[in-house]
């Protein structure tokens, strides 16, 4: 039989440990696992879900210098395109998109500890 006082205490405790996941990681650890569940959430055709990841990663673009603000408008226009794509219901392109931007990001950051 279900027990539904069981599965909320499981649920409880596996968003505590997401919760502390989050909380203890890295700036880089952070922009992955955002990624990650924009491509999850892009995949299930979760509109609301991947605008929400996609607004997070836009948030978090430096615009302080010039050449990190070259950057930065790239992306931008990179996830707007991919919130557009995401209410047209392309989700394929959205996810080879984010796919490709976070493997890029493995790659630097893999390079930037060497």
């Amino acid at each position: 039989m279900y027990n539904s006082q069981s599965y909320s205490r499981s649920s409880n405790r596996a968003n505590a440990y997401l919760v502390k996941e989050i909380l203890d990681a890295d700036p880089k650890k952070l922009l992955l696992k955002i990624y990650d569940f924009a491509i999850v959430n892009s995949k299930r055709g979760d509109l609301a879900k991947t605008n929400n990841a996609l607004s997070a990663l836009i948030n978090a673009l430096n615009f302080d210098t010039e050449e990190t603000k070259k950057i930065s408008i790239g992306l931008m226009k990179l996830y707007q395109f991919c919130q557009e794509q995401m209410r047209q219901k392309n989700f394929n392109i959205v996810v080879n998109i984010l796919s490709d931007l976070r493997e890029t990001w493995l790659t630097v950051f893999r390079t930037a500890d060497k």
